[in-house]
């Protein structure tokens, strides 16, 4: 299986996910492939935010290696799902789908609810890596019971 993590600038959250996404599965023997992106292209090239990845190695996972790029149309074509961390995610992602077969492979995350952005707070970093770990243990369920 693959997934896409999408934030918007791919530095905070959507590295955070494609960590613990591929942190689990790899624990749990799944043979899945995961990657993330930012729906903005202020930081392609760069690594992810110092804070996201102190978060997960004070978690026993390293993001350091990640390197940030823009979302594409292509990806609809390459991941079997896409999961996206907000609202305004959602609509810039689904703004861009060629068709409903593709539009449907794009979900909030959390299901109903978003993940905040931790960009401008710092306190927010260890919960927003909570939330996403709970999003990534609900899919692993789903896929694995």
């Amino acid at each position: 299986m693959k997934i896409l993590m999408v934030c918007l600038g791919n530095i905070c959250r959507s590295p955070l996910a494609e960590g613990i996404m591929q942190h689990m599965a790899d624990e749990q023997d799944l043979d899945w492939q995961i990657d993330s992106a930012g729906t903005g292209g202020w930081h392609v090239g760069e690594g992810p935010d110092k804070r996201s990845t102190r978060t997960a190695h004070g978690r026993g996972i390293d993001i350091s290696k990640q390197v940030c790029r823009q979302f594409s149309k292509a990806d609809f074509e390459e991941f079997d799902h896409i999961f996206v961390m907000d609202k305004m995610n959602l609509s810039d992602v689904l703004a861009m789908a060629p068709n409903e077969e593709a539009a449907k492979k794009v979900k909030l995350l959390l299901g109903d609810k978003e993940v905040p952005d931790p960009y401008y707070d710092n306190n927010q970093f260890e919960p927003v890596f909570d939330l996403i770990e709970h999003g990534c243990k609900a899919i692993i369920n789903r896929a694995t019971s």
